[in-house]
């Protein structure tokens, strides 16, 4: 993890991102689904061999956790990492995940809204009061205070209105993922099968943040339809942006080694270069 941030923040990558899969279940990751470290672990160690590259959850399941958990650990990461953390959050999608974890999972947009709540009263430096299910917290006063003031930004990942409005209302970004009607269902959210349905996407978070009173959020976090270094690759980058899209996530395809790690993401930046 080390090595591979190193090389991300020496080619001038803005950022890096992990995902949070605590207990997926054996059917799920029979169809396609995987195993990941715990983020703010392995956000820490890219932490611990960078200074500049920005540390992202993509995304992070505040219902699987106890809130003032989850603002200890983001905030921690926020600390050591001098202020690099990005909070991607999502109400998540895996009810096998959220019954292993003793979580809610029909409560699971709910219990999102309110642990936001948390997590910004935890970093406020103000003593927390505040309860939910199964714990009260009473005159708690949360340590370390996160380095960014007055915490992390928090982008909110999901497709669907109600994540696109969670956005408008109290997000600092949108985080809105390619979803072809199959992939929709599966992760229970709307479906973004081309441009056009982003740019659909990003005009209804314009008005709904106009309808509540806040400027449009400055960051759209997107990840391309293309293959990355596909020929078409470039183009499409540049078609987001002009759409609004302000980051672009990109997955490295299967590789058996970091050196071969290291030459696709090589391959990749030098399709995209001016």
């Amino acid at each position: 993890i080390a090595a591979m941030a190193a090389f991300l923040e020496e080619r001038g990558v803005w950022g890096c991102f992990v995902t949070d899969h605590p207990a997926p279940p054996r059917r799920w990751l029979d169809s396609g689904g995987h195993h990941s470290l715990e983020p703010t672990v392995s956000l820490t160690a890219a932490a611990a061999a960078t200074s500049d590259l920005r540390l992202m959850t993509n995304i992070y399941v505040l219902g699987y956790r106890n809130p003032l958990l989850a603002a200890k650990a983001l905030s921690s990461l926020d600390v050591v990492s001098e202020g690099r953390a990005v909070i991607g959050i999502g109400a998540g999608y895996l009810r096998g995940e959220f019954e292993a974890l003793g979580a809610s999972f029909e409560s699971r947009a709910d219990s999102l809204e309110a642990a936001v709540e948390v997590l910004r009263s935890a970093w406020s430096g103000r003593p927390v009061t505040s309860a939910g299910d199964g714990w009260a917290a009473r005159e708690i006063s949360p340590l370390p205070q996160p380095t960014q003031r007055p915490g992390p930004p928090i982008w909110i990942a999901g497709n669907s209105g109600a994540a696109r409005r969670r956005a408008a209302s109290f997000g600092d970004g949108w985080i809105p993922f390619p979803a072809p009607s199959g992939l929709a269902r599966v992760t229970k959210t709307a479906a973004i099968e081309n441009l056009e349905d982003l740019a659909r996407g990003i005009a209804k978070l314009r008005e709904e943040c106009e309808e509540v009173g806040r400027p449009m959020l400055s960051e759209v976090c997107f990840t391309p339809f293309s293959p990355p270094g596909s020929p078409g690759f470039a183009e499409e980058l540049f078609q987001c942006g002009e759409l609004g899209v302000t980051t672009a996530t990109i997955t490295v395809g299967s590789v058996e080694t970091r050196e071969h790690w290291v030459e696709e993401v090589d391959r990749i930046l030098e399709a995209v270069s001016p």
